[in-house]
């Protein structure tokens, strides 16, 4: 579609649909893996074990996922990353057997692999460039509506049937995600493979690979890359700190939930003005405020005393990371080359996943040395260093012409 007719609008639906029903899946079942796994009599450090499985299935799954999506097309991608999900979500409602359970949580985090890589490669290619940033970020806004969501559509099932109550809410909306992913337009052909993207040129050389790309972009993932693991390990460490250090300042689990889910409440709201300003001003006018304020949020963290202190700099995190909803994605989108784009995205996320993994186990492992004060300052760290990265790599002209390329990045 030419881009002056482009409605985002028009894509609403199948675009952003199966990101909100996946979110909520996910959601539903965040809160009760732990409690899930300790009835299935694992340890408190086992079920916490369990719980990083999520993470180490995306982890593993990220280059695989670029050849289910370059094989069979984004849109049968997200057809079976949902289906794969929901398999896993009924298999840890009906099988209570703990190593069944913990193979169930790493095929969630398996398949959110496939089904982020497919919907993020999607909306690169559907999106004029002039439109990207926008409709990337509310893309993560969306999802993390889907997110918040998800407890609460959990609850009354837990109420009625336990636990596993939860699972049958994260099947269903799952299965809900895959049947509006059949509604998702086929992208045109790309370079005669199925699951291209709006550029239907007949490229004559050999199809890129995960190892030609990595060669060919190996200055992007050593310099802007380093900056989205930086994000990345910032944004994963913020959701321990604020309920670590409201338990050791005393307040009671009450006040502590009430504090982060206003901190969430601000984050998740402001993804569309977000997005605006990255297509406005040029990437680089987010991406740097994002970290620079979530790092000074980190480092008053540690000098709160009480609640309202507490509140004050969970907000500032929280608005700090919503400025940056969806930097990581439009980033990416904006690098990668087409054709390849799959296999660039896989990479990208590679990195991301390693700062999420990487980012919570220096808050454990400074605090297990110093003190969790200290845990949060190396944190704060992190991002000023991240702002630092971003500032030297990232472009700073706007974003409104032509998409930034790899021999654009300083």
């Amino acid at each position: 579609m030419p881009a002056d007719d482009f409605s985002l609008r028009k894509i609403a639906i199948p675009a952003y649909g199966p990101t909100l029903l996946y979110g909520l899946a996910t959601g539903a079942i965040l809160p009760v893996i732990a409690l899930s796994a300790r009835g299935l009599g694992a340890t408190v450090a086992l079920a916490a074990l369990v719980i990083t499985l999520t993470g180490v299935g995306s982890l593993l799954t990220n280059v695989p996922a670029t050849i289910v999506t370059t094989r069979f097309g984004e849109k049968w991608a997200l057809v079976a990353a949902s289906a794969w999900c929901a398999l896993a979500m009924v298999l840890a409602a009906l099988v209570p057997v703990l190593a069944v359970f913990a193979l169930a949580v790493f095929m969630v985090g398996m398949a959110g692999s496939v089904f982020g890589l497919a919907r993020q490669s999607y909306l690169t290619e559907a999106v004029p460039v002039h439109f990207r940033a926008r409709a990337l970020s509310t893309l993560g806004g969306v999802n993390r509506i889907g997110v918040f969501i998800g407890p609460f559509a959990a609850a009354g099932a837990i109420h009625f049937f336990g636990t596993t109550g939860a699972y049958w809410v994260g099947a269903a909306a799952a299965v809900g995600a895959g049947i509006i992913s059949l509604q998702v337009p086929d992208l045109a052909v790309r370079s005669g493979k199925r699951g291209a993207g709006r550029d239907s040129k007949v490229d004559a050389g050999p199809a890129p690979t995960v190892r030609s790309i990595l060669r060919s972009h190996a200055r992007i993932f050593r310099t802007i890359g380093i900056g989205v693991l930086l994000i990345a390990a910032v944004r994963a460490t913020r959701q321990a700190v604020i309920p670590l250090w409201g338990q050791h300042i005393g307040l009671d689990p009450t006040a502590t939930a009430l504090i982060y889910g206003l901190s969430g409440a601000i984050d998740m709201l402001i993804f569309y003005p977000a997005g605006k300003a990255m297509d406005t001003w040029g990437r680089r006018s987010v991406a740097v405020p994002c970290m620079l304020i979530m790092g000074l949020g980190l480092g008053l963290l540690p000098l709160a005393s009480e609640a309202t202190g507490l509140l004050l700099a969970a907000l500032l995190i929280g608005f700090g990371n919503g400025i940056g909803s969806g930097i990581v994605m439009t980033l990416g989108a904006d690098f990668s080359p087409s054709p390849g784009r799959p296999q660039f995205l896989g990479i990208w996320r590679l990195l991301a996943d390693i700062g999420t993994m990487g980012g919570p186990g220096i808050l454990s492992g400074v605090t297990a040395l110093v003190s969790l004060s200290a845990g949060i300052g190396a944190t704060a760290v992190l991002g000023l260093l991240g702002a630092v990265v971003l500032w030297i790599w990232v472009p700073g002209r706007k974003a409104a012409g032509n998409p930034v390329t790899a021999g654009e990045a300083r």
